[in-house]
């Protein structure tokens, strides 16, 4: 009975700690979602349009126009791209391998704060369910050791167990934005992964065809030599 007694006395105490713990909590989840989306604001580009214009100046050879375009970007996509451009002269695949390389390490700061929002809500009603429990564990606990079952002492259970429901509630509040911040942070990380596979695809494609037309010029002037040959010695 000792132990029972300290538990029922920890229920009581906890319970509101319980319901204090969510609203912290909140608050920490609305910072991370600002914080979040004021980083994938500021991060946001015409992925599109930027593949555009870094072929345009790829074939007038601008390396250094191309350099202070991504330079001047505050997107991640720029950011990994202008790295693994540093590597263009080395031809297709330490460009690609450079290019992945960067980007994993960029994707920490992608993923910022999501495995937090994404614990968060999870976990969060259940821990609003914890602090219910709780309530009404301590709702019947005070109506056992009162005059009996009264009709106030009824009230006074049932307004408990009405307060001790708030925590589920309030678990379930907290809980919805930061799932919804969750999925859709998680999309924008992975729509700025597709833009620099896209965009990369785009310099390597530019790559290639610079070294076909390179070969075929190449492979021309062999066949106009071959031809002029006979002729001088003739």
């Amino acid at each position: 009975m000792g132990l029972i007694q300290k538990l029922l006395s920890i229920a009581q105490v906890a319970g509101g700690v319980v319901l204090y713990l969510l609203i912290a909590l909140s608050v920490l989840s609305i910072g991370m979602i600002l914080e979040r989306w004021w980083f994938f604001r500021r991060r946001r580009i015409d992925a599109e349009a930027l593949g555009a214009d870094i072929l345009r100046r790829l074939d007038a050879g601008d390396h250094d126009g191309i350099s202070k375009l991504l330079g001047a970007s505050r997107s991640v996509e720029a950011e990994v791209l202008a790295a693994a451009m540093k590597w263009y002269d080395a031809g297709p695949e330490s460009f690609q391998e450079v290019l992945q390389g960067v980007l994993r390490q960029r994707r920490k700061k992608l993923e910022g704060g999501l495995l937090f929002l994404g614990t968060l809500g999870n976990n969060a009603p259940f821990i609003g369910l914890f602090g219910t429990v709780l309530g009404i564990v301590t709702a019947f606990h005070e109506l056992g050791a009162g005059a009996g079952a009264t009709s106030g002492a009824m009230g006074n259970v049932m307004s408990a167990i009405a307060e001790a429901l708030v925590a589920t509630a309030v678990g379930i509040l907290v809980a919805l934005p930061a799932v919804i911040a969750y999925n859709t942070f998680q999309k924008k990380a992975g729509q700025i992964e597709e833009n620099v596979g896209s965009l990369g695809n785009l310099v390597v494609a530019q790559m290639k065809a610079t070294d076909g037309r390179a070969n075929h010029a190449s492979r021309r002037r062999e066949r106009e030599l071959r031809a002029v040959a006979p002729e001088v010695e003739a």
